[in-house]
């Protein structure tokens, strides 16, 4: 009887198991910290400006009779904007994390024989070096307040807790100064107190992937930015421009009239572990998002090139089709990239 050629699955999909909700934004004093459940929220409202011509012009357009009416002609725009109040100095961004368990588990798989190799490649990551590598540099990111994106640039102090909840009642509940953090690496403040918090806040995210204990972390940011400074919920994408005329340049999120941030965004910034790309020229970026080929859109690049053999489909093949494990980092890698899930079957359309 002939060997069965074992094939990547047409049909391959996981589910993310690092599940956050959307971030709602909610403003108060520094000094009343304690009391930040009773802050108000904050809302968005629309500005109208009358802005300038400042975009790069062609050649063409470069004689100064032609500037200097362009410049007659008023740039006005509308966009949305989200403040604290004139009498508040602190953000407060809240948000709820779960963490589940299957990491490497498949939510749809139409092939039984690479659905066994999958699941072995699985059970040898497990067993050799487990979640705890993944788990600690998730537990940094909520630590270190990545989240909070361009609202933790320039802050005065940044705190995070962190609350497990069981029940929906506090377990535990971890303080961390977010600016004790560097974003450039994981490596942990030199403080006996500061690594207990997050040994333990690891050991908690370390369960829920490997599905020994439920796990759902709340998770509330202060930044102290300034009073009536602008914060900076999520833009949205405006995907139907219609007739342009009277619409808004700039869109903010909001939940029920309350500005946050997308759970994607959130999602993004605890997913930003992957320090294990190539990157021969030595660019001092730091931590890039898990992603199948290593993007960076702000920068239109991707680190994890398929000639290369270093995105997430070249490793997961070696690995599952041709029994070539990766070196440790890449394993981690290719963890990282299941626990964010996605679908990554084999089309068989050329």
């Amino acid at each position: 009887m002939a060997k069965t050629e074992l094939a990547t699955a047409s049909v391959l999909a996981f589910e993310r198991k690092l599940d956050p909700s959307d971030g709602l934004f909610s403003a108060g004093r520094w000094e009343d910290i304690t009391n930040s459940e009773q802050w108000p929220a904050i809302g968005i409202h629309e500005k109208s400006v009358r802005g300038t011509i400042s975009n790069r012009l062609k050649a063409k357009d470069q004689d100064p009779a032609k500037l200097d009416a362009a410049i007659e002609n008023p740039n006005l725009q509308t966009v949305d904007v989200a403040t604290l109040p004139n009498d508040a100095d602190t953000l407060r961004v809240r948000f709820t994390l779960r963490v589940l368990g299957g990491a490497g588990a498949p939510s749809a798989c139409n092939n039984a024989l690479y659905l066994t190799k999958l699941q072995a490649m699985v059970q040898s990551y497990v067993g050799a070096v487990g979640f705890g590598e993944l788990a600690q540099r998730y537990a940094v990111n909520l630590a270190n307040g990545r989240f909070l994106w361009r609202n933790r640039v320039g802050a005065e102090e940044v705190l995070v807790e962190v609350r497990h909840l069981i029940g929906g009642k506090p377990e535990h509940i971890w303080q961390f100064n977010a600016l004790d953090f560097s974003l450039r690496d994981f490596k942990t403040p030199d403080k006996d107190e500061v690594k207990a918090h997050l040994d333990q806040l690891t050991a908690v995210i370390q369960a829920g992937l490997a599905g020994e204990s439920y796990t759902l972390l709340e998770v509330v940011a202060f930044a102290r930015v300034g009073d009536g400074q602008e914060v900076y919920p999520s833009q949205e994408l405006i995907l139907d421009k219609g007739d342009k005329k009277g619409q808004k340049s700039k869109t903010l999120y909001h939940v029920n009239e309350v500005a946050a941030l997308h759970s994607q965004k959130i999602g993004n910034a605890l997913r930003t572990i992957d320090t294990w790309y190539p990157n021969e020229a030595g660019d001092a970026l730091g931590p890039i998002a898990v992603e199948p080929y290593g993007s960076v859109t702000n920068q239109g690049r991707a680190y994890r090139q398929p000639k290369d053999k270093a995105d997430f489909y070249s490793l997961l093949d070696g690995w599952v089709l041709k029994d070539k494990a990766p070196d440790k980092d890449n394993q981690h890698f290719v963890m990282a990239t299941l626990i964010r899930g996605g679908v990554f079957g084999e089309s068989d359309k050329e």
